[in-house]
């Protein structure tokens, strides 16, 4: 499955194919849509686009993207004359 990843857009891309079954004797019947597909999400500023990671499994797809940790300001005590 192709994806394309740039300027803090993933955007998977994929096809489904039709299933339809059905059964007579109980009417077991299976459907599913069909046709292209895609999907686009914002990635956030610190996001490691040159690290992301994708796999499909049982038709479930996973996008692994790491992001740089951010670190929190310092905090400083100032002394207040009155």
């Amino acid at each position: 499955m192709p994806a394309s990843i740039g300027r803090r857009l993933q955007k998977p891309i994929g096809e489904r194919n039709r299933e339809h079954e059905e059964k007579n004797d109980k009417w077991h019947r299976v459907e599913r849509s069909s046709g292209k597909f895609f999907r686009r999400f914002r990635l956030p500023e610190n996001a490691k686009v040159d690290q992301v990671k994708a796999a499909m499994e049982n038709g479930v797809v996973t996008v692994i993207v790491p992001k740089d940790e951010t670190k929190k300001p310092e905090m400083k005590a100032v002394e207040i004359s009155c």
